[in-house]
């Protein structure tokens, strides 16, 4: 089960929001401590290889060539520019997420920073929530993981952390107990009612669960202390509208048409507000 399979309003989000695309890399390079490779039947050497077949002869000579550079990189500085070089290749001109993600996350690691593992975490996060093949989106989940790992290890009070490794387990599948990654969350919720990244992690958990109930009393309460929340807002609305409720879903689809900017996507609010409205 997939979050893109939940409806409207995810469909939304991600035109509202974005989303990356995915890819991987070979073995750009060593580091003390060794990425963690994938689980069976998806590596980033075989990613980065299927890669390079949907390039171009001109494209694929680039990656080697930015690869080359890569492998005679002697000192962390010229293997981190090299990284970002790649990372930015991949992202740019080949267009492809995997190997992206993957440089950006062997960058992350050279440059150890709690924000550089944080960003390259939440790339892999992201895109594994609308990935539908399983080795792929598991391999992704343990990239997220022991890059979200390391930023603990900087600052053992980054409760976004352990909402994301909690989330690693929750739509990774790394885990024959998911309530495993419901543990780490509700931890984080525990201190901190109002954190609204943990909330929404939760209520994603509860809408694959089909617990829709358990979903919008915590929507309720992120959209009290955050009422521009669009996410939760648009959430909020769906789960309504799941639960046959279409009143209080029609309701909270107006209150998003004021706080979307993009047009056609109003429109596409509006036209649900008046399937519902029948």
């Amino acid at each position: 089960m997939l979050l893109a399979g939940i409806g409207l309003s995810l469909v939304l989000l991600l035109f509202v929001f974005g989303q990356f695309t995915p890819k991987k890399d070979s073995n750009p390079k060593k580091t003390e401590e060794p990425a963690p490779q994938m689980t069976a039947g998806f590596t980033a050497d075989s990613a980065l290889a299927f890669a390079k077949k949907t390039l171009t002869a001109a494209l694929i000579s680039e990656a080697e060539k930015l690869e080359k550079q890569l492998g005679q990189s002697k000192d962390s500085s010229s293997q981190l520019a090299a990284n970002h070089e790649l990372a930015h290749f991949w992202q740019d001109k080949a267009r492809l997420f995997e190997p992206y993600a993957w440089y950006e996350a062997e960058a992350a690691r050279l440059e150890n920073s709690e924000k550089s593992l944080t960003f390259a975490a939440r790339l892999f996060l992201e895109n594994l929530q609308e990935d539908s093949d399983g080795p792929r989106r598991q391999w992704k989940a343990m990239q997220a993981k022991e890059l979200y790992e390391r930023s603990l290890k900087i600052n053992p009070d980054n409760d976004s952390a352990r909402v994301g490794i909690g989330a690693c387990y929750l739509f990774g599948n790394i885990s024959n107990n998911p309530m495993e990654g419901i543990a780490l969350i509700r931890e984080v919720v525990a201190k901190d009612s109002t954190n609204v990244y943990a909330q929404l992690t939760l209520v994603k958990g509860s809408i694959l669960s089909g617990q829709y109930e358990k979903g919008i009393d915590r929507l309720l309460l992120v959209t009290r202390t955050h009422p521009e929340n669009i996410e939760a807002i648009l959430l909020l609305a769906e789960l309504y509208e799941r639960t046959g409720d279409k009143k209080n879903a029609v309701i909270w689809y107006e209150k998003s048409v004021a706080r979307v900017q993009q047009p056609e996507i109003r429109q596409a609010i509006r036209d649900r507000i008046k399937e519902l409205k029948k």
